[in-house]
């Protein structure tokens, strides 16, 4: 299959200039790049993707450009006779590094600062704060102290002795990075010298070892949102550490931890607590109270109560950062039974055992089942 017009490729004209082609590739390159397009579409994009590749080599090279101007195709393609050759890839090393960050999200950790040398995003922080479940339902003011970098007074910033200077770098001449060839291609990285500042200092500073910075601690002032639950992080940007070379500092995380608590626990907005109930109180039924985030509420306990038995409190849970309402709380009856009885207590209780087992099973429903239960299992 003939191969289409370069200029068409890139939607240009023949006198287009050299920044019209760079732009014109960077724009395809970025709409058609692999890594932007997976799925059905992806094999298609990627023929596109070369097809833009290999017209920006041919073009952005002026004695490509002109001997294609000349004889088309036949001109560039060394199977045809023509001059071109596999150092094109060089070309396309060179553009693609400029459109890299573009691609894969130009607020990356490396970038380009003032006097060429690279620059990097600084490494975020990770804070674990423990609160109390009171202070996660109701919210929260308070401060904390994290590390903090200023620059070193003794330097000046500079890293270097006082009295001597930095020098540029004579390994990347003071861009802060290397191209290194690999086959046909050009790969630039991080001068291995220098680690991307373009600069060597020869005599460091005896405060902060050349580093320009001394670490401090700082204080900040953060603000717990109500229902914040565990494992939740708050974002303090710009207070992580600070990026090398004067790149953007990183962000500060605030992760949740919440202490246990001795009466409830937490299940999303939703409380749980389990309540003791004496096993007279059970039997006979009436009114208890029970505590809740907010102070205490009432249950009414019908005559009979078992053990297990569960009363919801609705809108007496925690409101969650993203709820419109708060959660329930469940309050679980514990019957207790009495222990270290006096002689009297033990003689009543032997009357009252006496006298439920004369009624038979009419005063333990549950006994009975269970009971039946066992004698089915036997029979088997």
């Amino acid at each position: 299959m003939s191969k289409r017009d370069y200029y068409e490729v890139l939607g240009l004209a023949k006198n287009a200039s050299e920044e019209e082609i760079k732009k014109a590739y960077r724009k395809l390159a970025m709409k058609h790049h692999p890594d932007r397009n997976q799925g059905a579409d992806g094999k298609k994009s990627e023929e596109q993707f070369k097809e833009a590749k290999e017209a920006y080599e041919m073009l952005s090279d002026a004695q490509k450009r002109a001997a294609y101007d000349q004889y088309g195709h036949a001109g560039v393609d060394p199977n045809l006779g023509g001059r071109g050759g596999a150092e094109g890839f060089g070309g396309f090393a060179e553009a693609f590094g400029d459109i890299f960050g573009d691609i894969f999200g130009g607020n990356g950790r490396g970038g380009r600062g003032a006097g060429g040398q690279q620059v990097f995003r600084g490494s975020d922080l990770s804070y674990a704060m423990e609160i109390t479940l009171e202070e996660a339902a109701h919210g929260k003011e308070t401060q904390i102290r994290i590390p903090a970098y200023e620059t070193c007074e003794t330097c000046k910033g500079n890293g270097a002795k006082p009295g001597t200077s930095p020098i540029s770098c004579t390994t990347c001449h003071g861009s802060g990075a290397v191209q290194m060839r690999q086959g046909f291609f050009s790969i630039q990285q991080t001068c291995p010298t220098c680690h991307g500042s373009g600069k060597i200092i020869p005599e460091p500073c005896v405060t902060c070892h050349g580093q320009g910075r001394i670490k401090k601690n700082k204080t900040l002032e953060v603000k717990i949102p109500p229902g914040i639950n565990e494992g939740m992080r708050i974002r303090s940007s710009g207070n992580g550490e600070p990026g090398p070379n004067g790149g953007p500092n990183g962000d500060l995380y605030i992760e949740i931890r919440i202490k246990p608590h001795d009466i409830f626990e937490r299940d999303g907005d939703d409380l749980h607590c389990t309540v003791p109930v004496a096993m007279t109180s059970a039997a006979l039924g009436g009114t208890i109270e029970v505590p809740t985030l907010g102070g205490k509420a009432e249950i009414e306990l019908p005559e009979g109560t078992q053990h297990g038995k569960t009363f919801r409190l609705r809108g007496k849970g925690i409101k969650g950062v993203r709820s419109s309402y708060p959660g329930d709380l469940y309050c679980h009856v514990s019957v207790e039974t009495p222990i270290k009885l006096t002689e009297h207590q033990r003689k009543l209780l032997k009357e009252l055992d006496e006298g439920f087992r004369k009624a038979g099973d009419r005063h333990s429903p549950t006994s009975k089942t269970w009971s039946d239960r066992v004698k089915d299992l036997f029979k088997a």
